[in-house]
């Protein structure tokens, strides 16, 4: 989905996660596709992972953390260079929405 960072426009990809996981989904490199090509079109990858409200928050926060290391190895694996990759945890790790879509990594293209 579009998003603003600052005045920049920025593509947002998700990857959701199975309840106290951090392994990616079958299918996730096929998912991954438009974040390789943003990033080999110029653009850097800022990844940052969430959780649900179930757990402990100690838990939660290093499941979170493994989530989004996990999309940052899959994307070296396709060739995306470590340079063109951030990770940022955001400010607050427990997501919005339900459990369900609450346990994601979000991935945002930006120049």
């Amino acid at each position: 989905s579009a998003c603003l960072v600052g005045s920049e426009m920025c593509i947002r990809d998700r990857f959701y996660f199975a309840s106290a996981k951090a392994e990616l989904a079958a299918g996730a490199n096929e998912a991954l596709a438009d974040v390789v090509a943003g990033v080999k079109g110029g653009k850097r990858a800022v990844i940052s992972g969430y959780h649900d409200a179930t757990g402990g928050a100690e838990l939660n926060a290093e499941l979170a953390k493994k989530r989004a290391l996990a999309v940052q190895a899959a994307l070296s694996a396709l060739g995306v260079a470590e340079e063109k990759v951030e990770l940022k945890k955001p400010e607050q790790l427990q997501a919005d929405g339900s459990n369900a879509e609450a346990r994601r990594v979000e991935v945002i293209l930006v120049d």
